[in-house]
C-alpha cells in the first residue's frame, strides 16, 4: 500500500547528502564478495541410514574469529528425496538451529543430532580422528551426489548428460571460500560456467532484466523498501535460482533452492555464486528438470502447489488509496459501466478504516448500513470487495481487537512486553503468526469483521513487517501520536536505536535496503523475540508468509468458500495460499518495463497470481503510458489498477483514449477468461506459471534466454508490448512457427528462424498472437465475469500455415469455483481435452471429457470453431455428439477468409499464399459431451 512510497522519498532524502557513505558501502560490498574467510572442514564419517540416505560429520580445519568462532563440528545429511530431488542438509552437529518451520512449510524432517561419530567414538575423540575417506558418490535416478573429504566438498552432478549442476570446489584463485559454518555467518559457493542464464533469487527490480546479471547485488531481506529502487531487497525473499544451460543447441534446465529464512548476499559473478548467510542452516533443495516447466513442477510439489484462485479474481479490480467516503467508490463503480470496461472487484485502501484501525469501519464516511446496501448491490451483480488489513494492532485502550490481543498475549515481546512500533494507526503491537494462540485469534477477528462487513477477500500489506520508527520506542508524554499534520510516515514515538545485541547488529552486515542498513532498520528489532523464544532475527522474513497461512485459514473457515488473499511480502511457499502484487511503483516507462520481469520471476518462485499496479502508484501518469499500460496490463495474471493518495485519478475512464484501450485490451482478456481459469488450473496442479518466458517454450533457442519485454500466457498465446513513448510499434521476437493475431485471426507471422519483426502498434493496439498446434477455448467476454462466464464458448484452432500433416491440443477447466479445493472428482468440476488433426485430406477436431455432469447442467455450448491455416475447405462436413451422428446441420455456417501475412513471403513460400481461416458458426455443441467434427480440405478452385 503506503509505506514504500513514502519509504522511497525519505530513503532518497535521508541519503541525499551521503554519496561518499555509499561508495563505502559499495567499495565494502566488493570487499565482502571477494574476501576468503576459512579453510573449510574435512568430512571425519559417513554412513548410510536404513531409508538410504547419507548421514556423516565434518570437523573444521583451521579455526578463525572472522565474522565469529567457527562451529567445530556439523551433521551432513544428504538424501534423493523424489527421483528428481536431491536434499544436501548441513547444520552444527551438537546444538539446534532456526531453520524454517516445519509446520509453515511441511517437509521431511533430517535425523536427530547424534551425539557420538562412528562406532561409540566420544565427542572429544571425534575432533581427534583425521582418518581419510575415499571419495565416492551417491546416486539417484536422476542426480548424482559426489564429495571429497579433504576439504569437504560436493557436487551435484547430472546422469544423462554428465554436467556438473553444482561443485562447491574452491581453489586459489577463486575470490571465495570453501564452506564457511559460524553462528552468524554461513558461506557456500558454487562454479558456474560462463554460458550459464540464471533466473530468480528475488524479490528485487531488476533492470538488466529477468536473467540474473553478473556483479549486481542480489540480497534476500524483506523490506518495506519500494518497488522504484533497482537491484536492492524488496517486499519477499526467495533464494532459489533456475540455472538454464544450452550445449550445442540442446538446452536443459535444474533448480537450486537454499531453504533459509535470515538475511544473505548472493553473489552472482558470472563464472561462480556465492552465499553468505547471516544465520540459520544450509538446506539445499536440487531439482533435475530437465525443463523449466520440470524445475517449477518438482519446485512446487515441495514448497506447496500455487493456491487455487476463484474465477472472479481473474477479472478486472480497481482500487485507489484516496476514496474518502462510500459514495466515491459508488461512482467509480457507476463510471466502469458507463465507460463499458469491464470491472470485477473493487478495493478499499484504508480509507473505509476508523482511524486506520484494522477491522474497522469509520461511521461517517463508511457507515456500515450504506455500505451493507452497496455490498448487496455489487454482489447481486456478481461484482466483489476487498479491503486492505495491516499487520500492526493499534495500541488503544478502547480498540476490542487490541483489548482481545492483549488479553490473548499475542503480540511479539521485547524483554517481555508487547514490542512497541508505530504504522498508521500510530503506536502499534504486531501480532505473533508463530504463535498458536494467535492464529486462532486472528481468525476470530476476520470472522468478527466478516459478520461487519461481508467481504470476498482480504489485502494484507505492510508485512516485511513495516515499521516508520526504528529501534526500542515508547509512547511520548504530553504530545499526540501522531498529530494529524505532516505526511503521516514521520517517526513520532520517543525511540532509541538498538545494537547492543549481536541480532541487532551482527557482525556480517548483509547489503540491506541497498545501503547496509541495520536488519532492524525500519521494521521490527531483531532481538524481539516470537513464541518459544524465536528471534526476529531469525523469523524476520517469514513474516508475511505467516500471516498468510493464518489468514488462509480464517477466510476459508467462514463459509467454506476458496479464499482470495493478496500478500505484499513472501517467502518460499506464499504462493500456496495468496497472490501477489509487486508493490508501490512509479508511473514511468522503465517501471512499466520492470513490471515483466517481476512478473515473470514469481512465476518461477511458485506465485503466479501476480501483477502490478497498472499506470503506477505515484506519481501521476502521462495519458499515452496509461494507454501502453492497461494493454499490458490486461494480460497480467492480476490486473489492477491501483493509485496513490497524492496522485491524481487515474481510472481507466479517466481518459477517453485510456478508456479506448482498456475496452479493446480488457475486452479480450474477458474473452480469455476460460484459458486463464484452466492456467490457473494447471498452476494449482503443476506450478505452471500463468505467465512464462518465451525460452519456458522454446528452450533451445538461446536468443528468448534474455528476453525482458515480451511473455507468454501459457505456453502459445505471446503478448508483445509497446514499452516505449511515443512508439507506435514494436519490435518483437518470434521463434520459429506460424503465428496468429488474436486479434485478427487472419494475420499471420511465419518464422522460419528466431528473429524480430517490426510490428504496427498504433496507440489503441497491443499485438497479441497465438502459437501453431494450439487450442484455446474462449468465451463471448462481457463487463464482469459472472455474465462472460455463461456466454457461448469458441475454440480457436491453430496449424502450421499451410499443413497437410499436423496435429493441435488444447484443454478446458471449469468448477465451483466457489469450493475452496479445485479437483475434479467432486462432481463440481469438469475437464474437456481438444484435439485436432489434419492428415490425408480431412481435418478433424474432437473433444475427450472427464467429469461431464457439471458443464452439462450448466447449458454450456461451444458455438463456432475458427481453424486457422489450412488450405480451403472442400466438404464433408460431419458432426457427432457422444459418438451420435448429427442429423440437422441448417444452422450451421462454413466461411473462409484468405489469410494475411505480415512479413513478405519468399518465392519459395508462395504456396502458403491462399491458405485460409475456415469459421463454423451456429455450432450447439455442449461442453459437458465428447464431440466430434470432421471435413476434407483443400481448395475448390
Amino acid at each position: 500500500m503506503f509505506f514504500n512510497f513514502s519509504f522511497s522519498l525519505s530513503f532518497y532524502s535521508f541519503h541525499r547528502f551521503s554519496l561518499l557513505l555509499l561508495i563505502l558501502c559499495l567499495a565494502r560490498v566488493d570487499l565482502a564478495s571477494t574476501t576468503k574467510i576459512g579453510n573449510g572442514y574435512r568430512l571425519i564419517s559417513v554412513d548410510e541410514s536404513p531409508d538410504g540416505s547419507l548421514v556423516g560429520h565434518l570437523q573444521i580445519k583451521q579455526k578463525n574469529n572472522v565474522y565469529g568462532a567457527d562451529i567445530p563440528l556439523l551433521q551432513l545429511y544428504v538424501k534423493h528425496e523424489t527421483d528428481n530431488r536431491l536434499r544436501v542438509y548441513i547444520t552444527d552437529a551438537e546444538k539446534q538451529r532456526w531453520e524454517v518451520p516445519y509446520n509453515l512449510l511441511p517437509r521431511e524432517k533430517p535425523p536427530a543430532l547424534k551425539q557420538t561419530i562412528g562406532r561409540s567414538r566420544t565427542r572429544k575423540d571425534a575432533y581427534a580422528y583425521t582418518y581419510t575417506l575415499t571419495p565416492s558418490e551417491y546416486a539417484g535416478s536422476e542426480l548424482i551426489f559426489l564429495y571429497t573429504t579433504d576439504p569437504f566438498t560436493f557436487s551435484v552432478k547430472r546422469k544423462s548428460n554428465g554436467q556438473i549442476l553444482f561443485d562447491s570446489r574452491s581453489d586459489e584463485s577463486d575470490p571465495y571460500s570453501d564452506l564457511v559454518f559460524k553462528d552468524q555467518y554461513l558461506e557456500i559457493s558454487t562454479k558456474l560456467p560462463k554460458d550459464a542464464s540464471l533466473y530468480g533469487l528475488g524479490e528485487n527490480t531488476q533492470p538488466h532484466g529477468i536473467k540474473l546479471y553478473p556483479n549486481d547485488p542480489y540480497t534476500l531481506y524483506t523490506t518495506d523498501l519500494s518497488a522504484i529502487n533497482l537491484n536492492a531487497d524488496l517486499y519477499g525473499s526467495h533464494p532459489v535460482y533456475m540455472d538454464l544451460r544450452n550445449i550445442d543447441g540442446e538446452s536443459s534446465t535444474h533448480g537450486v533452492l537454499l531453504l533459509n529464512s535470515n538475511g544473505m548476499d548472493v553473489f552472482y559473478r558470472g563464472n561462480s555464486l556465492t552465499y553468505k548467510v547471516i544465520g540459520g542452516v544450509l538446506d539445499f533443495y536440487f531439482f533435475s528438470g530437465p525443463t523449466p516447466l520440470d524445475v517449477v513442477d518438482q519446485y512446487t510439489q515441495l514448497i506447496g502447489r500455487p493456491a487455487p484462485m476463484p474465477y472472479w479474481s481473474l477479472g478486472f479490480h480497481q482500487c485507489r488509496w484516496g476514496y474518502h467516503n462510500l459514495s466515491v467508490v459508488e461512482d467509480v463503480v457507476e463510471n466502469y459501466k458507463k465507460a463499458k470496461i469491464p470491472l470485477d472487484v473493487i478495493w478499499n485502501d484504508d480509507d473505509h478504516m476508523d482511524g486506520h484501525k484494522d477491522f474497522t469501519l469509520n461511521p461517517t464516511n463508511y457507515p456500515r448500513p450504506k455500505l451493507l446496501e452497496f455490498l448487496e448491490k455489487i454482489h447481486g451483480q456478481g461484482m466483489k470487495y476487498i479491503v486492505i488489513i495491516d499487520p500492526g494492532i493499534g495500541v488503544n485502550a478502547s480498540y476490542g481487537v487490541y483489548q482481545r490481543g492483549i488479553a490473548n498475549d499475542v503480540f511479539i515481546k521485547y524483554e517481555g512486553k508487547p514490542y512497541l512500533a508505530q504504522v498508521w494507526p500510530g503506536a502499534v503491537n504486531f501480532p505473533d503468526f508463530l504463535n498458536p494462540k494467535t492464529v486462532e485469534w486472528w481468525g476470530d477477528e476476520i470472522r468478527r469483521f466478516h459478520e461487519l462487513v461481508p467481504v470476498d477477500g482480504l489485502w494484507i500489506d505492510m508485512n516485511e513487517a513495516s515499521n516508520f520508527c526504528t529501534g526500542l520506542c515508547t509512547i511520548p508524554e504530553g504530545r499526540v501520536c501522531p498529530n494529524g499534520t505532516g505526511p503521516g510516515w514521520d517517526c513520532c514515538l520517543d525511540c532509541k536505536n538498538v545494537t547492543k545485541t549481536r541480532w541487532d547488529d551482527p557482525p556480517y552486515k548483509i547489503n540491506a535496503s541497498g545501503i547496509q542498513a541495520l536488519i532492524g532498520y525500519k521494521t521490527i528489532a531483531t532481538s524481539a523475540s516470537h513464541y518459544n523464544g524465536v528471534l526476529e532475527y531469525d523469523a524476520h522474513s517469514i513474516y508475511g508468509f505467516s500471516q498468510a497461512i493464518a489468514t488462509h485459514k480464517a477466510l476459508q473457515g467462514l463459509e467454506g468458500k476458496r479464499p482470495f488473499i493478496l500478500s505484499r511480502s513472501t517467502f518460499v511457499g506464499s504462493g500456496h495460499y495468496a497472490a501477489h502484487w509487486t508493490g508501490d511503483n512509479k508511473g514511468t516507462w522503465d517501471d512499466l518495463k520492470y513490471s515483466i520481469s517481476t512478473m515473470l520471476n514469481f512465476g518461477i518462485f511458485g506465485v503466479p497470481m501476480v501483477g502490478s499496479d497498472i499506470c503506477g502508484f505515484y506519481p501521476a501518469p502521462t495519458e499515452e503510458l496509461c494507454n501502453r499500460w492497461i494493454e499490458l496490463g490486461a494480460f497480467y495474471p492480476f490486473s489492477r489498477d491501483h493509485a496513490n493518495f497524492y496522485s491524481p485519478r487515474q481510472e481507466l475512464y479517466q481518459w477517453e483514449t485510456v478508456a479506448e484501450s482498456a475496452r479493446n485490451a480488457l475486452g479480450m482478456r474477458y474473452k480469455l477468461l476460460p484459458y486463464l481459469y484452466t492456467l490457473n488450473y494447471e498452476a494449482h496442479t503443476s506450478g505452471a506459471p500463468i505467465a512464462q518466458p518465451l525460452f519456458f517454450t522454446f528452450t533451445n533457442e538461446t536468443k528468448c534466454y534474455g528476453l525482458s519485454t515480451q511473455f507468454l500466457l501459457g505456453s502459445s498465446l505471446m503478448v508483445s508490448p509497446v514499452l516505449e513513448e511515443k512508439k507506435t510499434s514494436t519490435d518483437a521476437l518470434f521463434p520459429p512457427g506460424s503465428w496468429y493475431n488474436l486479434f485478427d485471426m487472419a494475420q499471420v507471422i511465419v518464422s522460419k528462424e528466431a528473429h524480430y519483426i517490426t510490428l504496427d502498434a498504433p496507440l489503441h493496439v497491443i499485438n497479441v498472437h497465438l502459437y501453431q498446434n494450439t487450442i484455446i477455448p474462449m468465451q463471448q467476454g462481457g463487463l464482469i465475469s459472472k455474465e462472460a462466464r455463461m456466454t457461448p464458448f469458441s475454440l480457436v484452432v491453430t496449424f502450421p500455415m499451410a499443413a497437410t500433416v499436423g496435429a493441435a491440443k488444447g484443454n478446458l477447466f471449469v468448477d465451483d469455483d466457489e469450493l475452496p479445493e479445485m479437483k475434479l472428482g467432486n462432481g463440481y468440476s469438469t475437464y474437456v481435452d481438444f484435439y485436432a488433426t489434419v492428415s490425408n485430406g480431412m481435418v478433424k477436431v474432437w473433444s475427450d471429457v472427464r467429469e461431464s455432469k457439471f458443464a452439462f447442467d450448466k447449458g454450456w455450448i461451444i458455438e463456432k470453431v475458427t481453424v486457422l491455416g489450412l488450405d480451403g475447405v472442400q466438404g464433408g462436413f460431419e458432426i457427432e455428439v457422444d459418438g451420435n451422428p448429427v442429423a440437422n446441420t441448417s444452422k450451421v455456417k462454413i466461411s473462409t477468409a484468405e489469410h494475411k501475412y505480415t512479413e513478405k513471403l519468399e518465392d519459395r513460400d508462395q504456396d502458403m499464399m491462399k491458405s485460409v481461416m475456415i469459421e463454423v458458426k451456429g455450432l450447439e455443441l455442449p461442453v459437458g459431451k465428447i464431440f466430434s467434427m470432421s471435413w476434407k480440405i483443400g481448395n475448390k478452385a
